[in-house]
């Protein structure tokens, strides 16, 4: 797994706290005709990551973890957090300003707080400030946002992903720990990641509601040039009542795309060898949720070309440009008893090979991963409102196209606390 694949594994999953943190009442401070809110959470996990320590288990791509087995005390899923929001009504504008802060427990190394850490003496942990944005709108016509916030695609799945609160694969990095676990990251879903963005979402009619965006286009390695932005847009529909309906859920379906193109200096040569000057990389997903009485179940999958695997435009092209497809899903269903929720989830994440890497061809790609996969199993207990204690055990495979595989099993024991 090269450098920049595995520092966007680990750039982690604290999109999702602003959802979640909203759950919760936070700290509110009145400022004149403002109205100023602190939220956020601490957790800690106890992680035994049991690597690959056979052979022929190089995977290009995979998130299993090899060599040495690990033992770690890390953040989970989700890094530590402190949102600031702040909100007014001016004009008959609804504005919202938020600010967010993501320090973890573990030490930082030199790759900055989302890289593998550095868990050594007289180290420090970073603070991660990646969300800052701010909005104005109404409920009559909508909110428009401006900023770096969660992205549309993807996001419902990382929201419902029953390892949020939890570890989920501890991938590559446990055995110097990062901000962030994977979670479903690159097992199910691909990341939606945090995008500088300028994004419209309609009010909820009926259920239904929508957002669509511009966003900063991302690279990947040979195409850095970008003449036009990323595009996301993604459409939902509610139904039913938390407070007073015993059957209730929701469906969705979003959209990424973008043009990738080399930078002028590397069209001429890239020309001469045959490699494409640029290509268009999209991909849609779909999910639904459904809750009935103390049963969840969620079932979501993805499908695309030249978007990648793991995050947005990882992997995407082989080295000729030809684009890969990738597609995947996971199905999961968890069940409340008063206190204690239990869970099984099961999801994987698949990378074709590109035309010119088909099993016989020249350009063949043996290392090239064909498959992350995991099965997760996960105990969630309410200690108090605020307070969850977490136990999971996670089997995890990676597996290549010429035959390279790897497994990874991790348990993982401890908490986390919002407020």
């Amino acid at each position: 797994m090269n450098t920049r694949t595995k520092l966007a594994i680990a750039a982690g999953a604290a999109i999702w706290m602003v959802p979640i943190l909203k759950a919760f009442a936070g700290i509110d401070i009145a400022a004149g005709d403002w109205k100023v809110d602190f939220a956020g959470n601490v957790n800690a996990f106890y992680v035994g990551a049991s690597c690959d320590t056979g052979t022929n288990n190089a995977v290009t791509g995979g998130l299993a973890c090899t060599g040495d087995h690990s033992a770690a005390v890390r953040n989970g899923l989700l890094p530590a957090a402190l949102v600031f929001s702040a909100t007014t009504r001016q004009s008959d504008f609804d504005i919202d300003v938020t600010v967010g802060f993501y320090p973890g427990i573990n030490s930082s190394a030199a790759a900055g707080v989302n890289g593998a850490g550095q868990p050594s003496a007289l180290a420090t942990p970073g603070i991660d400030a990646r969300q800052v944005y701010f909005t104005f709108g109404d409920a009559s016509w909508g909110t428009v946002k401006l900023g770096r916030d969660i992205g549309i695609f993807g996001k419902d799945a990382i929201l419902d992903d029953m390892t949020l609160l939890g570890v989920g694969t501890a991938g590559p990095t446990n055995v110097a720990p990062s901000n962030t676990s994977l979670g479903r990251i690159g097992i199910g879903y691909i990341y939606t990641d945090w995008e500088p963005q300028i994004t419209y979402t309609t009010p909820t009619y009926n259920g239904f509601s929508a957002s669509a965006g511009i966003f900063q286009p991302l690279n990947t390695p040979g195409y850095t040039a970008h003449n036009s932005p990323q595009f996301q847009a993604g459409v939902g529909y509610a139904w039913g009542d938390p407070k007073t309906d015993t059957l209730t859920g929701k469906v969705w379906v979003d959209v990424v795309t973008q043009q990738l193109k080399a930078n002028s200096a590397a069209i001429a040569g890239d020309n001469a060898a045959g490699v494409s000057t640029s290509f268009r990389g999209t991909e849609f997903d779909v999910g639904v949720k459904v809750d009935y009485a103390a049963f969840e179940g969620v079932l979501y999958g993805y499908d695309g070309k030249g978007v990648g695997t793991t995050g947005l435009y990882i992997l995407p092209t082989s080295a000729s440009g030809s684009k890969r497809k990738s597609d995947g899903g996971y199905v999961q269903a968890t069940y409340k008893f008063d206190k204690l929720k239990v869970g099984l989830s099961y999801g994987i994440s698949d990378l074709k090979l590109a035309d010119d890497e088909n099993p016989g061809q020249v350009n063949a790609n043996p290392l090239l991963l064909k498959r992350n996969s995991s099965g997760v199993l996960g105990f969630y207990y309410s200690l108090t409102k605020s307070v969850t204690l977490v136990g999971e055990y996670i089997d995890s495979k990676a597996k290549a196209w010429g035959g390279n595989s790897a497994t990874e099993k991790d348990y993982a024991i401890g908490g986390i606390i919002f407020f």
